[in-house]
């Protein structure tokens, strides 16, 4: 299974929309993943469903933020981009009727739910703000 980027690049989006003034187009968005517009305006719809950004069409239309960045937590946007799988790893159902497969299987899932678990309430207290230049700065001792 390929690694799933979507929420690491919608966070850069998010972070440098709040330093722009105006609309940011999907394109200018593109350039900056290098990424096709199509698959941003994919992404980003499910930001604007879920409130975290704003759309205008036309000629000058684009996105953007439509929260504060001290009100946007990593979870909101995990959520808002359908929850991606957190691990590429899985148990295995490949024979059934084996208890050893069954006893293996039943643990790893355990073990799986109880760190996406702890992932998604860290992603709940991390908030975009984190992730600005004036936030990164401070953190650095600038």
């Amino acid at each position: 299974m390929r690694a799933d980027f979507r929420l690491a690049r919608m966070l850069h989006v998010l972070a440098h929309l709040h330093g722009r003034e105006g609309t940011t187009s999907s394109e200018e968005i593109a350039l900056m993943l290098d990424t096709n517009p199509v698959l941003v305006r994919r992404m980003m719809g499910g930001l604007r469903n879920a409130g975290h950004v704003c759309s205008t069409a036309g000629r000058n239309g684009g996105w953007v933020l439509a929260r504060d960045p001290h009100e946007i937590t990593v979870l909101d946007v995990y959520e808002a981009l359908e929850e991606p799988v957190i691990f590429a790893i899985g148990s295995s159902v490949d024979h059934p009727g084996c208890q050893l497969e069954k006893a293996i299987s039943g643990a790893l899932d355990v073990a799986m739910a109880q760190a996406a678990g702890a992932l998604l309430r860290e992603f709940g207290q991390l908030r975009l703000a984190a992730f600005l230049p004036e936030a990164l700065a401070k953190a650095s001792g600038e």
